[in-house]
């Protein structure tokens, strides 16, 4: 787990959150994220929510085209697949899976590197939904 930079001044995440409540999966097809802002020896604060257009899902959306979710460093979400994982990692972009439910504390534990470990999944229903499971538990 990498933990919040210090020598940076502020770092933005992301949070798939279809509810604006919750962490949310899918994050392939996600269309709504809540922005957080951390500065170093300050608490995480929601900056800004995005909602995006349907062809604006990472699924959909052009790789070689600008992104809003382009100015984050790091997105959190509880399921992404592979596809998802290595399209934001192009954009420069670290995903982190977490079974962690509140949007707030699931930054705030991420940038102590103490955010919680995904919840277990199935393989079959992963495949199918986030085309691809991101775990690395075997050959799939």
């Amino acid at each position: 787990m990498t933990e919040f930079q210090p020598e940076r001044k502020t770092m933005r995440i992301a949070v798939a959150s279809q509810n604006f409540e919750d962490v949310t999966g899918h994050a392939g097809m996600a269309r709504r994220f809540i922005i957080f802002s951390a500065e170093p020896g300050q608490p995480p604060r929601e900056a800004k929510r995005i909602e995006l257009a349907k062809d604006q899902t990472i699924h959909s959306a052009d790789p070689e085209a600008d992104h809003p979710l382009d100015e984050v460093e790091a997105l959190i979400a509880s399921s992404a697949g592979g596809g998802f994982v290595s399209r934001m990692a192009q954009r420069g972009v670290m995903t982190v899976i977490t079974s962690e439910t509140n949007p707030a504390k699931a930054v705030a534990d991420f940038l102590s590197g103490k955010l919680a470990a995904p919840a277990p999944h199935d393989h079959d229903r992963d495949h199918e939904e986030e085309g691809g499971c991101c775990c690395g538990a075997g050959a799939h």
